[in-house]
This record gives structure tokens, C-alpha cells and sequence, in this order.
């Protein structure tokens, strides 16, 4: 219940702390000139940037993972079953942004909020990162006889991503993490913390190389959960990006990923995904 009501908090009063933010930035001039944002796009891989798109922005997002690279007869996974995952994102004001998905793994429908929390300033003035939040509520579409009780189909994610853009070249971002689920089998525990770290390196001025690595930090049942460990290449424009990638997730859903992964990636247990973004200003 607790969980529950710091998640509705998040939800519900983040937005309206960061709208009376924009508001005082629109009032008082600011003498601090803002960094870029640290990435390209909105995700590194696996996990959220620190990336949030100026007011009245719709994103469109595609998530797809392939089966695994395990060496049977199933085309380097492409011939097996893929996890998908299609949402949009509006950006409500240029801090705040909300979002929904759904996946095709477990049927979830994921509403997603991200807030910017500090913004890293020019030349090492004002803060020398940036800060943001990023919550996700996932329920399950699974039929209702797989569940015992209504809210057994809800988990939450929430995050705090913290980021940045050293030069025009580099940038790193660390971001630790809570996921829990509602209803979990013993003895799997309700609760997982992580910890994720990422970085881009820029290597033309379209394409990028994206490492993107998830710890968890507690032993949430007798099978812990393996790191979740990406890496690929990043093509982006103004308008869209496109991100192609090896990685030892099969869920697309931070919390379904990082309580849940069993996947080793150092024993060849990872599979061929790519997203895709497109923008429209609207």
C-alpha cells in the first residue's frame, strides 16, 4: 500500500511541480544558457535518457526483439516468436511528458510519465547534470482467470536518471531504479532495485555507439535476475531515430525486464531488437 501511494504521488504531483517550474522560468529571466540534451533520443537501448522534447511534441515508439542468437535452426532468432511494443509520447510542456504503450509479451498496457527535475547549464554554469524522472504503471490484459484479485495485474517502475553531456562527442548517464509488481510466485519478492548505466559515444554526425548495462541490486528470489547488457548503434535526425542493438532482455517493459530477465548475456543468451521513434511538432 505504501508503494501504491508514493507512486500515485509521483504521478500526480510531479506534473503540476514541474508545470509551476516552466511557469517561473517563463517569468524570471534565466542567465544560465542550457546543455544539449545528453543523448539523441529518448531511450539508450534498454532504458530511458535523460531526453525530453519541447512542448506540444508527439512521439511515436516501436520496440521489437527477435528471438535469441542460440544457434538452432531460427534464422540468428528472426524465425522465432518477437516481443513487441508500440506507444506515443506527448510532451505536455518542455518538462513533463506522458505516454502509452502496449506490448505483446504479457499483454501490457503501460501509461509512462517523465519529468525534467535539473537541467545541466552551458560551460559548468547552473547544475552540472541533469536530473529527470521517470515512472511506468504497466497492467496486464491476460485473462481474468490468471489473476486472483483485480490489482494482482499491476507493477510499477520509477527511476531517476541522472546525466551527462560532457562534450559534443560523449556522455554517461547513471539512473537507480525500484520495480515492483503487485502479485509475484514465491519466492520471488514484490521488489527489485537496480541500478543502470549508460553512455553514448558520437562517431559521425547521424550515427552513435550505445552501451547500455542494468544491475540489480538485491536477490529477489532463489533465481536472481540477470544483468540486462546492451549494446549497438544509434542513426537519428532531426525527426526520427533508429537504434539497432544486441541485447539479453526479452521484455520491453522496464520492470518486466529487470525483475524477471534470466537471459546471460557473457553465455550467448541475447537477441537482435531495434527501436524506432518518429516526431511530429504539433
Amino acid at each position: 500500500m505504501k508503494i501504491n501511494k508514493s507512486i500515485f504521488i509521483a504521478v500526480f504531483a510531479l506534473p503540476m511541480m514541474m508545470l509551476a517550474q516552466e511557469q517561473k522560468d517563463s517569468i524570471v529571466p534565466s542567465k544560465v544558457k542550457l546543455e544539449r540534451a545528453a543523448f539523441e533520443s529518448t531511450t539508450i537501448i534498454e532504458n530511458q535518457s535523460n531526453v525530453l522534447w519541447n512542448k506540444g511534441t508527439l512521439e511515436m515508439v516501436m520496440n521489437h526483439r527477435f528471438g535469441l542468437v542460440n544457434g538452432t535452426n531460427n534464422m540468428i532468432g528472426i524465425w522465432d516468436p518477437a516481443n513487441i511494443r508500440i506507444g506515443l509520447n506527448y510532451a505536455v510542456c518542455d518538462r513533463v511528458t506522458v505516454g502509452f504503450a502496449t506490448s505483446k509479451d504479457d499483454r501490457l498496457n503501460d501509461f509512462s510519465l517523465k519529468g525534467a527535475i535539473l537541467r545541466q547549464g552551458r560551460n559548468n554554469t547552473g547544475s552540472l547534470v541533469s536530473v529527470s524522472y521517470y515512472g511506468d504503471f504497466a497492467i496486464s490484459a491476460l485473462p481474468t482467470s490468471d489473476f486472483l484479485h483485480s490489482t494482482d495485474r499491476y507493477s510499477y517502475f520509477n527511476q531517476i536518471i541522472i546525466a551527462r553531456r560532457f562534450n559534443r562527442s560523449v556522455s554517461f548517464q547513471i539512473a537507480p531504479s525500484l520495480s515492483h509488481y503487485n502479485y509475484v510466485e514465491a519466492p520471488v519478492k514484490n521488489d527489485l532495485f537496480a541500478i543502470e548505466v549508460g553512455g553514448r559515444v558520437k562517431i559521425t554526425d547521424s550515427a552513435s555507439i550505445l552501451l547500455d548495462f542494468n544491475q540489480p541490486l538485491n536477490k529477489n528470489s532463489l533465481y536472481a535476475p540477470k544483468a540486462g547488457v546492451s549494446l549497438g548503434l544509434e542513426f537519428s535526425t532531426g525527426s526520427h531515430a533508429f537504434q539497432l542493438f544486441v541485447t539479453n532482455y526479452r521484455g520491453i517493459v522496464p520492470q518486466q525486464s529487470i525483475m524477471f530477465n534470466q537471459n546471460d548475456f557473457f553465455k550467448g543468451e541475447f537477441a537482435i531488437g531495434f527501436n524506432i521513434t518518429r516526431l511530429w511538432h504539433l
